[in-house]
């Protein structure tokens, strides 16, 4: 049962929670499971859209490196290789060599790529609009300010 609904640690974390943390985690748990739920059509993690984000990113007229990716990503380069080796597999990116460093790999977005990409992108931007659509406008820009504040940036 979930916590939602009177499960283990309903009390504190209920409906009517009031600790800013804990609403937070909530928040937090709540678009997670939504955005796998989205993803599944594509029947890609949240970790490999990311990475699909800076490749598309970096297609822009620079290089994309794994190393571009293990360092958006923070993990291990090695990690990085598995996650670009997926989508490789998918067809939504491709290897190859660096024009400006000829011992270097530079990963790009194929077309399907592109168009997986920018097909998440909407369906993400849906979800949010929706996850947030009790909040006005001023509100969710008060929220990121907010979270921007707490994160730091």
């Amino acid at each position: 049962m979930s916590e939602a609904r009177g499960g283990p640690g309903a009390g504190h974390g209920g409906h009517g929670a009031t600790d800013p943390a804990e609403l937070l985690m909530r928040a937090a748990r709540t678009l997670r499971r939504r955005s796998a739920e989205a993803l599944a059509p594509w029947e890609l993690s949240p970790h490999h859209v990311r990475a699909l984000r800076v490749v598309c990113a970096g297609a822009g007229g620079g290089e994309t490196r794994l190393s571009d990716v293990a360092a958006a990503l923070r993990i291990a380069p090695r990690s990085a290789t598995e996650v670009v080796d997926v989508l490789e597999a998918r067809g939504l990116v491709e290897r190859s060599p660096s024009a400006l460093d000829r011992r270097a790999v530079v990963v790009r977005p194929t077309a399907e790529g592109e168009r997986v990409r920018a097909a998440v992108e909407r369906h993400r931007a849906e979800q949010s609009a929706s996850f947030l659509g009790a909040l006005t406008p001023e509100e969710r820009d008060t929220l990121a300010e907010l979270l921007r504040k707490v994160l730091d940036e």
